[in-house]
């Protein structure tokens, strides 16, 4: 349990620093600016090193000790953190944002493959569902305190003193990664899998059981989700204002905490792919509801539901990709799972709004929830051996 809770500390306070850093870094960057466009260039430029370097850091994770590497990716947020702070107390240009922000993506990149593979060799196999579940709800508390203690700190103090703050959790961090054991070495594997980058996009495309289970995440995180269009719901149907949007927002993390400590304390699921299948499409079933709802309430307990239901798919999904994925590609696969999850949410966050704009906000809602419960029908027909998928800590890595 204690290699448990240092491994999700670590990666809750590098979650939280990020999520301070955006706020942070959107708000004074508006401030100086007044530019909508400068705060779409700060996500850009933090989304580019995750599409442009999953390669070479999906092989640097099956090549070298992921202990180093998340310590490595740690360090660099809270160099990035000092950097934003000096860059703030001298009034730097703001292009020198940008060049933190890109470093900051870069580590991004590092760090998820880096870490989720670590947690992946170092705890035992029957412990790995509820291992995530334990770090799935710290890194979700992690997402709701980072954004509101941003904007208290930013309440009260200078923007520099915030990003030095950023140092320091990057720094624990860091230190936290480092005093976990060194991680057996991967097997080595066919000298061609060491060398082919693209042995990780095969694996997931060879499985009938990971395959399914991401096109599901994906599509349903795609059509389904809603939090892009959040701001529109909060003025002009719910009519709750800025301060009901805030709430809003946290309405998905607070369920998704309070189902991660949920599944830390049941046992295993007997058929978790008839649970992933059924949960998607209740998500879909939930945002369709969200869609028509016209209660500040009744939205509030959608919300949370949904992301109480995110949270069960994404431990199912986290978990199942560490048992099945042989260990000397687990970085590759971790990082394409990560591209398209990461990637997913941006696409998804575009679709919402291109969709609303041609056929109206609430059509747009209710739409992404009835293909997100279609994509479900077409996974259970396409992939039957998905629905069929025993215990988890059944299932074992291909020879």
């Amino acid at each position: 349990m204690g290699r448990v809770l240092r491994v999700a500390a670590a990666r809750s306070l590098n979650t939280l620093g990020r999520q301070i850093l955006s706020v942070a870094v959107g708000w004074e960057l508006y401030e100086r600016t007044g530019s909508p466009l400068t705060l779409g260039l700060v996500g850009l430029v933090q989304v580019l090193p995750v599409v442009t370097l999953f390669v070479p850091a999906g092989t640097a994770v099956d090549h070298y000790d992921r202990r180093w590497l998340s310590t490595l990716a740690a360090a660099t947020t809270a160099a990035v953190g000092v950097g934003l702070a000096l860059a703030s107390g001298f009034a730097a240009p703001v292009p020198v944002y940008y060049g933190l922000m890109l470093l900051l993506g870069g580590a991004t990149a590092l760090h998820s493959p880096a870490s989720a593979s670590l947690a992946a060799t170092i705890f035992p196999r029957e412990q790995l569902g509820r291992a995530n579940a334990i770090q799935s709800s710290l890194q979700q508390t992690a997402a709701i305190v980072g954004p509101g203690l941003a904007g208290l700190l930013l309440w009260g103090l200078d923007p520099a003193w915030v990003f030095g703050l950023v140092g320091l959790t990057g720094a624990a961090s860091a230190v936290l990664y480092r005093t976990l054991a060194r991680p057996p070495r991967a097997s080595a594997g066919a000298a061609s899998d060491r060398r082919d980058w693209r042995v990780g996009l095969r694996f997931i495309f060879a499985s009938p059981l990971l395959l399914p289970a991401l096109t599901l995440d994906l599509f349903a995180v795609l059509f389904a989700g809603a939090t892009a269009l959040l701001p529109i719901i909060a003025s002009d149907v719910l009519h709750v204002g800025p301060g009901g949007l805030g709430v809003l927002r946290a309405a998905p993390s607070v369920g998704a905490v309070v189902m991660a400590l949920v599944q830390s304390r049941i046992g295993a699921w007997k058929r978790p792919g008839r649970v992933l299948l059924v949960v998607v499409a209740l998500y879909g079933v939930a945002t369709i509801g969200f869609g028509l709802s016209r209660s500040f309430t009744l939205s509030l307990v959608l919300l949370a539901v949904g992301g109480a239901l995110d949270n069960i798919s994404a431990v199912l999904r986290m978990t199942l990709e560490q048992l099945v994925t042989p260990d000397r590609i687990r970085g590759r696969v971790s990082a394409v799972h990560f591209v398209f999850i990461g990637m997913s949410n941006e696409l998804g966050e575009m679709e919402s709004g291109v969709v609303a704009e041609l056929i109206g906000t609430v059509p747009a809602i209710v739409a992404g929830g009835a293909v997100a419960i279609l994509v479900v029908g077409v996974v259970a027909v396409r992939w039957p051996a998905l629905a069929r998928m025993p215990p988890l800590h059944q299932l074992k890595p291909p020879d």
